[in-house]
């Protein structure tokens, strides 16, 4: 019989205690037992010697264990008739099949010991380890949308859209909004870029927001093909005008600094802003910026490196020409443009020059007017319909391919969506020409900038009548 080490100690305590060395209340200190149950460990072992300091049921078998003819037909089942069944499924057919209800941990160890092995496996979970921060601030910052009962019982549900520096945990802008919207994260990138600068890159989930629907889940128009792929969302058309690269999170554990944050904010902003009797958006917004002070001044970190990645504001261009929705429209014979519920009238240009059917930009800007540009100038206008104020969305109008914008800014074209973070993390961006199109849909193997405008031409000539307005496209 084979003793455990504290049977051994019980039996070392014992020898002394009759050997006359101690007496019977320092060896129950020494067992850590009463006096009495030392009286009896030491009955029973000038009794059975150290046979008796074992306990009783030690290689018995459980009162509970399954019989053994139970457990050879279960073993033989499992090898003939339910030969490469998982364990979960096999516990449900034992119980309604052949009336043994057994648990599926109860079969994977009897099974185990068996040698039988469950033929689903489970991947073994992926190392991982947390990702270092950027060394400069400027390299990129994180955005997100945090939804919460912000004000509690007190106001509506918002949304606050923040931002952080990824080198240094900065909160570098907020803003609450009844939901997740583009004008809220267009609000945020104008406080961004007007206060600290034009960061290298944004890290964001895959909103679509932020990103359109993939190519191949629709068509593509000829001038989609001509400018190299479909026009991005506002936001997305925002990024690339300024140079900033986005880079799309394949999970919300991947930027799980600003997930973090959000949580913080949840439990802290809330606090703060019920002590400070916040009840209306307007009052929340206006309370935003003194917390982000005392926030960033108590948990911000110094990066890793002094020097900015951020670039300066370029002073020639207007912010508002950046931070609005862009469309693309016709304008009508008499000389005015419909974006609904806004009807414009455009005035005459020089020399009482009229614009009908000309293609105009309109920009609806984040303070809810409206601009027209025609050929980078923009056009004098009066304002048909007076409509009472509204959020803006995204309309489902033609969008407007980013342009190239004074001020020494490249133009960086997106990241393709199923590109790895940390591939693009590494790059500086890549270039698109405009020109690029698509062969397959055009069915020409010239590489001529005209080859395709002809190839739609002579498609549209020999279409049938009646069909000729599935061709027709005007190239802008």
């Amino acid at each position: 019989m084979t003793l455990s080490q504290q049977e051994t100690q019980h039996l070392m305590v014992l020898n002394a205690l009759e050997r006359g060395e101690l007496i019977v209340t320092d060896a129950a200190t020494l067992l850590d037992r009463s006096v009495r149950q030392t009286q009896r460990l030491r009955a029973a072992y000038r009794a059975r010697g150290p046979a008796g300091l074992v306990h009783g049921n030690r290689g018995r078998p459980s009162s509970r264990r399954l019989a053994e003819a139970i457990r050879a037909r279960v073993i033989h089942l499992a090898r003939t008739t339910y030969a490469r069944v998982n364990f979960q499924h096999l516990s449900e057919l034992l119980a309604d099949r052949d009336g043994l209800v057994l648990s599926r941990p109860t079969l994977h160890r009897l099974l185990t010991a068996a040698g039988l092995r469950s033929p689903r496996t489970r991947r073994r979970a992926k190392h991982r380890r947390r990702r270092e921060r950027f060394p400069q601030t400027g390299m990129l910052v994180q955005l997100d949308g945090s939804h919460h009962a912000w004000l509690e019982d007190r106001g509506p549900k918002l949304t606050l859209h923040h931002a952080v520096d990824d080198a240094t945990g900065t909160v570098l802008g907020a803003v609450f909004r009844a939901q997740e919207d583009a004008q809220g994260y267009l609000l945020l990138l104008r406080q961004i870029t007007r206060t600290v600068g034009l960061p290298l890159a944004v890290y964001t989930d895959r909103h679509g927001i932020f990103r359109r629907a993939p190519v191949h889940q629709r068509p593509l128009t000829l001038h989609a093909q001509l400018r190299g792929g479909p026009a991005p969302t506002q936001v997305g058309r925002v990024l690339q005008e300024l140079g900033i690269q986005w880079i799309p999170a394949s999970s919300p554990q991947a930027k799980g600094r600003i997930e973090r944050q959000g949580g913080t904010f949840q439990e802290r902003l809330v606090t703060e802003l019920r002590l400070a009797g916040i009840r209306t958006p307007e009052e929340a917004n206006a309370f935003l910026p003194g917390f982000f002070q005392r926030y960033n001044a108590r948990f911000a970190q110094a990066p890793a490196q002094p020097a900015s990645a951020y670039r300066p504001w370029p002073e020639p261009l207007d912010p508002d020409t950046v931070f609005c929705f862009k469309y693309l429209a016709t304008v009508a014979n008499d000389n005015t443009i419909s974006l609904a519920p806004h009807h414009l009238q455009i005035l005459p240009g020089p020399g009482g020059r009229s614009y009908a059917k000309a293609r105009v930009e309109v920009h609806e800007r984040l303070d809810s007017t409206l601009a027209v540009y025609y050929q980078g100038h923009q056009l004098d206008t009066r304002l048909l319909s007076v409509s009472t104020q509204h959020p803006l969305r995204a309309r489902p109008h033609r969008r407007v391919h980013p342009h190239a914008l004074p001020g020494g800014i490249p133009h960086i074209a997106p990241a393709p969506p199923t590109t790895s973070w940390g591939h693009w993390a590494g790059r500086a961006g890549s270039q698109t020409g405009d020109a690029c199109f698509c062969k397959a849909n055009l069915e020409t193997n010239t590489r001529s900038p005209m080859a395709p405008i002809r190839a739609r031409r002579q498609e549209t000539q020999r279409a049938p009548r009646g069909r000729r307005d599935i061709f027709t496209e005007q190239i802008g």
